[in-house]
């Protein structure tokens, strides 16, 4: 027994070939697909006008965690999976870069041109508060264990995560802002999470404070975070998203000596093209054995 998959819009990474062959499946053109893997992270249009003609579709496997561009086509009865999970690590990894970057005052030392003088904030035995509770979150739970940190988690649903010492609901945003010397945005952009941070929340912020961003840039109120960062509201920004995105050339924020921008790269190709393959091979697998696939996407979450 085999499943037969399509992979869209190719041409197909051998990677991801060997992994969707070596777990069961067989490669096939999507006329003939029981299962689409979907490797465009942009183009909602081109799947919706490939499945309005393949009903045979059962199963489509998204490249992103993030599927806030494809919500329109949950809900047709089919069973959709994201990479939710999936590039946790590399993510965490760079949420912590940036947080580093920013209390140890990078942005302003790759900027001088002159000595200048001694400045920075340590990061160990902080509050941190991270705003999220998926992979990202756990995998950059564990990275501030060494830092011996104080984490909060805010999420939608309140339940215990390993290395937090509270998980506490959006409701209570506000407070958890307070006193945290870093800010992390990992969260799902739903209608009910963007703008999540404006000026209100920024307010919230200590003064030093650094705010990261590795979700998706619309959490963020793009203009209250500029008023923010040049009125000394908040210590700084590190964004490795932005709204818009990319950020266009002699916007504010890229003239910022507190705002860190990387272009959207706490996942790039490389890093993500051997974990999508383990990940579609993982769920093949689990497709034909009748287990539980990974990343299901809740369509009324959109997430």
């Amino acid at each position: 027994m085999s499943l037969r998959c399509a992979v869209s819009p190719g041409p197909i990474a051998p990677v991801l070939a060997e992994a969707i062959t070596a777990a069961g499946g067989e490669l096939v053109d999507s006329q003939d697909a029981a299962a689409l893997v979907w490797t465009d992270p942009f183009d909602a249009e081109g799947l919706a006008a490939l499945l309005a003609t393949r009903p045979d579709i059962r199963w489509v496997q998204l490249p992103f965690a993030g599927v806030d561009r494809f919500a329109g086509l949950f809900g047709d009865g089919r069973t959709w999976t994201s990479t939710k999970g999936a590039y946790s690590e590399p993510v965490a990894e760079h949420a912590l870069a940036l947080g580093l970057a920013g209390l140890r005052q990078l942005p302003q030392r790759a900027r001088a041109t002159a000595w200048g003088s001694q400045g920075g904030i340590e990061l160990r035995g902080s509050r941190v508060t991270v705003v999220g509770g998926g992979g990202i979150t756990e995998a950059l739970l564990r990275l501030l264990s060494a830092f011996r940190v104080e984490a909060t988690v805010v999420r939608r649903h309140v339940a215990p995560i390993e290395g937090a010492a509270r998980v506490i609901g959006r409701e209570d945003l506000h407070g958890a802002l307070e006193g945290a010397r870093l800010v992390v945005l990992t969260l799902a952009l739903t209608p009910e999470t963007a703008g999540i941070i404006g000026a209100a929340e920024l307010r919230c912020m200590d003064e030093d404070a650094w705010l990261v961003n590795v979700a998706r840039g619309a959490h963020v109120v793009t203009d209250d975070l500029v008023d923010a960062l040049r009125n000394g509201v908040i210590g700084g920004a590190a964004l490795d998203v932005t709204d818009p995105e990319p950020l266009p050339a002699g916007h504010p924020l890229w003239t910022l000596d507190n705002c860190l921008i990387t272009p959207h790269t706490a996942n790039t190709r490389q890093m993500a093209e051997p974990l999508f393959a383990e990940r579609v091979g993982a769920n093949v697998g689990r497709y034909l054995r009748n287990e539980p696939l990974l990343g299901v996407v809740d369509p009324e979450l959109g997430y």
